[in-house]
């Protein structure tokens, strides 16, 4: 039998970041994932964005903390990982969508985001060639950004080895053995393995994992499809989200979509289907493009030249209301859950895993209670977020 601090299941974008923070503390630990290496199951499949700019305290805190490590990463350790502060932004082409923005932006500085908003003539300046007719203005983030998935789940990877995580590819977990609050055993198809603490970080599979434990975890992947482009010249800086739902016939069954130009210069982008496409399908369909391209060439006319290279589809791990879920189960105060990322596993993946880190330890301040309680495993799932 081998015996860990703590086991991580998940060898995605909050596994092993995890991972990292918990090997920097010397907590001796271990992932599995049934996967061949690091970051093949959602991680390999995001965008790049990464923002602060959501509608949360607790989302907010732990982004601000993950651009941090982002932004300084290959400063303090060497690794270049695409990272640039591009920003993000919002334009409003109605009232109604400009004044919830700005409503919203209120309650965002009041979390200190650094958010403003700017008028159309300005935001044109950002975005060169944006379609002004109607543009009430935009929210524009200036320290959120992008860097390379691929690259930074690489770099937390080996960084982690460095610390003395280990790791076990190609091993899937089949049962979860609670003897205590301080031993649990963990059976894969290969092998077994004890720890004192468990974190379930597994992605589209936390369900499962979490009914080994006897829970049942309110996580439903669902399936988002994205693309990107060759590389051209920077020709527009912020990541642009566009929210509203199409009201075009041949475009009808989608919602918002985002794009933006990472630090090679291409162009990538994602769209959000109006009526949700449940399950882990992960072939692309041939509906994407040509919605999604018809209505950003529309919104940004400069685009319309620009070659795709590839599309790909991925899924979200959703919650009803479109918060993570962190925190220990009741049953098992050892089994800790971080899990429902919503799609933005990878953005909260490097603070969140100081977070559980410091669960871990029993390092909590008062501001990592505040964040967990809007993770609240037990929470009645009622609210929304904006901007999930």
């Amino acid at each position: 039998m081998k015996n860990f601090d703590v086991i991580v299941i998940g060898a995605g974008s909050v596994g092993v970041p995890t991972a990292l923070a918990l090997a920097e503390k010397k907590v001796k630990v271990l992932v599995i994932d049934a996967l061949a290496s690091p970051g093949q199951g959602q991680n390999k499949k995001a965008i790049g964005g990464i923002r602060a700019t959501h509608s949360d305290k607790g989302k907010i805190s732990t982004c601000q903390r993950s651009i941090e490590i982002f932004s300084t990463w290959e400063e303090t350790h060497g690794d270049d990982i695409g990272w640039i502060r591009n920003g993000y932004s919002f334009p409003a082409y109605t009232d109604e969508d400009a004044k919830k923005l700005q409503d919203l932006m209120e309650i965002q500085k009041s979390f200190n985001l650094d958010i403003d908003w700017l008028s159309a003539e300005h935001y044109e300046e950002l975005v060169p060639g944006i379609n002004m007719k109607n543009l009430r203005g935009a929210t524009y983030s200036p320290g959120d950004g992008s860097a390379s998935p691929l690259l930074a789940v690489n770099a937390f990877y080996f960084k982690s080895l460095e610390y003395g995580a280990e790791y076990r590819f190609c091993e899937k977990v089949t049962g979860l053995t609670i003897a205590g609050d301080d031993e649990i055993t963990v059976t894969t198809d290969k092998d077994k393995y004890t720890a004192a603490r468990v974190i379930n970080a597994a992605g589209n599979h936390a369900g499962k994992i979490g009914a080994m434990a006897g829970l049942d975890l309110p996580v439903e992947p669902d399936s988002h499809e994205g693309a990107i482009t060759e590389p051209v010249q920077r020709f527009f800086g912020p990541m642009i989200v566009d929210l509203r739902p199409s009201e075009d016939p041949a475009t009808e069954d989608s919602a918002n979509y985002y794009f933006y130009q990472n630090n090679e210069g291409q162009v990538i982008f994602c769209l959000t289907p109006r009526y949700l496409i449940k399950g882990t399908a992960s072939e692309s369909t041939s509906i994407f493009l040509p919605q999604v391209a018809k209505r950003m060439v529309s919104l940004f006319p400069k685009l319309a030249n620009i070659k795709v290279r590839r599309t790909w589809r991925g899924q979200y791990p959703m919650t009803p209301d479109g918060f993570p879920i962190v925190g220990a189960a009741r049953e098992y105060p050892n089994f800790i859950n971080a899990v429902g990322m919503c799609g933005q596993g990878y953005m909260l993946g490097p603070g969140l895993g100081e977070l559980l880190t410091r669960m871990v330890t029993y390092e909590l301040t008062e501001r990592d209670e505040d964040v967990l309680k809007h993770f609240n495993p037990y929470r009645d799932f009622s609210g929304i977020e904006h901007f999930k």
